[in-house]
């Protein structure tokens, strides 16, 4: 016998000196010390599980609104309805399969992961057919709406589930952390990756502007246009099936990441079994938004949210029209995607080292200053370059912190409600819940400015009201949404000095659980 399990035994066995302590009361004992822990193995699996809805969100993301005017060619006011019910469909399954999932019962297989299982090969065949243009002229919109949203639901019941899982693989909040730092490394990874392997397998499948009134050209629009029109058509089918082949390629990388979150990631018994009755649906939104810890936390991240969407979301045009580097956008995006990889390490080491809060405040903020200078100078692209570095550093940060947070909230929930559980899912949906409310918010004012604007689809350039406004897209609006963020955030309770205090008290709590556990075994057996 090894000298740790002699130990383990004598002092499990002083608890009941005058009788012979079981084999599963061992085996309780010997899992208070180390269920808390989780090996380098168990947090790269687990973070690998998060790489599909990045990927996937990624080549959505950049190339479906193209995807769906240029090659699909539909109508642009059928494409705008497509993507804005998509994403207000998108947001509203959050919720509601969090309650469900809520209400899920444990299996051999824990709580969270049969959602898994169950919905990778579902969202896999809906994500392809997304890619997949019908025969049929009148049933297009249909068909893309339909595969659009179904494909939306079915990955709801994949992510959801799996950032409630953060909850179930450990009970120890700096191991959650650092699967946290892991998860975010991956998912960031998966946004390069998604963006990387739809844009070279697709290649020229995005169409040459068209000049308009405001471009000089030698050969006059007649003639240019009509060539651009003859190409389009002559690589129409060779583009449709790199969109595919891209799609499959995809579809493949999803199926392998969920198989390896399914292999090499265990929920905990203890912490997924249902400890009371489950709750209803309007019971369990009286409870999330009636939280004061969670309400602030989420408002204070749903306006840093907006403020980087509104970002990334018009950077490309910016670099395109406004700096005049249509050639380089894609390789400033890619830069601002490896610059927040190799962020988040450093970001996970600072705010164990000095504390969230003050890594929401140091890493929101960093990226200010350079969102004023690039609108501020001349146009150059090493300036554009360093922004983007400073931008992905940021990034990372806002990435990293709502994941990393979030469980403390949830932790001080349950040492505020300790008769209640099976709460964690609906705490992560409504958190998915409203970063898709601001992504559509966005998409919305985005879209509606440069319309009213008099933005020019596909054009070589634009007007100057367009450049104004896109400048106003990615500085001023940004950096203020970002200062109201943080003026919520110094609201937010859940400090250092709390949030240790909450986990002396969860673990003491589970102690007593567990002693319980031990004390009903061995009567059990005596009997």
């Amino acid at each position: 016998m090894a000298k740790g399990e002699g130990a383990e035994q004598y002092a499990a066995a002083s608890l009941l000196p005058t009788k012979p302590i079981s084999q599963d009361g061992i085996k309780i004992a010997k899992r208070r010390d180390n269920n808390g822990r989780l090996s380098m193995c168990s947090k790269l699996c687990y973070a690998i599980g998060g790489a599909p809805y990045q990927i996937t969100g990624s080549a959505l993301g950049f190339f479906l609104q193209i995807y769906l005017l240029d090659v699909a060619q539909l109508d642009p006011l059928y494409a705008s309805i497509i993507l804005f019910v998509g994403r207000a469909w998108d947001a509203v399954t959050d919720p509601t399969v969090g309650f469900l999932v809520s209400r899920s019962r444990w299996t051999r297989c824990g709580r969270m992961m049969p959602w898994i299982l169950i919905s990778t090969p579902f969202a896999v065949l809906t994500y392809f057919l997304i890619w997949y243009v019908p025969p049929v002229e009148q049933g297009k919109v249909l068909w893309y709406l339909v595969f659009y949203c179904l494909f939306q639901s079915l990955q709801t019941c994949f992510h959801v589930p799996y950032s409630a899982l953060t909850m179930f693989i450990s009970m120890d909040q700096k191991e959650r952390d650092s699967a946290t730092a892991y998860r975010m490394t991956v998912e960031v990874l998966g946004t390069v990756v998604g963006t990387a392997i739809q844009g070279q397998i697709v290649g020229g499948a995005i169409a040459p502007c068209l000049p308009g009134d405001l471009d000089v050209l030698d050969n006059g629009n007649s003639t240019l246009l009509g060539s651009d029109f003859n190409i389009t058509h002559i690589s129409l089918d060779e583009t449709k099936q790199a969109y595919l082949n891209a799609s499959a390629v995809i579809c493949t990388m999803y199926v392998l990441c969920a198989a390896v979150l399914f292999l090499g990631v265990r929920e905990q018994e203890e912490c997924g079994r249902l400890k009371t009755e489950p709750m209803s649906f309007f019971e369990g939104v009286r409870m999330v938004m009636g939280y004061g810890p969670y309400v602030k936390l989420v408002m204070g991240f749903l306006f840093t949210s907006l403020a980087f969407m509104l970002l990334e979301g018009n950077f490309a045009l910016f670099i395109t029209y406004t700096l005049g580097f249509r050639n380089d956008f894609q390789n400033i995006l890619l830069v601002i995607m490896l610059s927040g990889t190799l962020s988040i390490p450093f970001w996970q080491w600072f705010l164990i080292r000095f504390g969230k809060k003050t890594a929401v405040y140091i890493g929101i903020t960093w990226a200010v200053p350079f969102m004023i200078l690039i609108v501020c100078i001349e146009s150059s692209l090493i300036v554009a370059y360093v922004v983007s570095v400073a931008a992905g550093v940021s990034v990372a940060a806002a990435f990293l912190l709502p994941w990393s947070m979030l469980p403390d909230v949830v932790d001080d929930f349950k040492v505020k409600n300790p008769e209640s559980s099976g709460h964690e899912a609906i705490f992560y949906s409504f958190y998915v819940f409203f970063t898709k409310f601001a992504s559509g918010i966005s998409l919305g004012i985005s879209t509606l400015s440069l319309d009213f604007a008099g933005y020019v689809t596909r054009g070589c350039s634009q007007p100057d009201a367009v450049n104004l406004t896109l400048k106003v897209l990615v500085s001023p609006a940004p950096v203020v949404l970002i200062f109201l963020g943080l003026f919520i955030f110094k609201t937010y309770p859940i400090d250092e000095e709390r949030r240790q205090g909450n986990r002396k008290l969860l673990q003491e709590m589970r102690e007593s659980d567990q002693d319980s556990e031990t004390e009903s075994t061995e009567l059990g057996s005596v009997v």
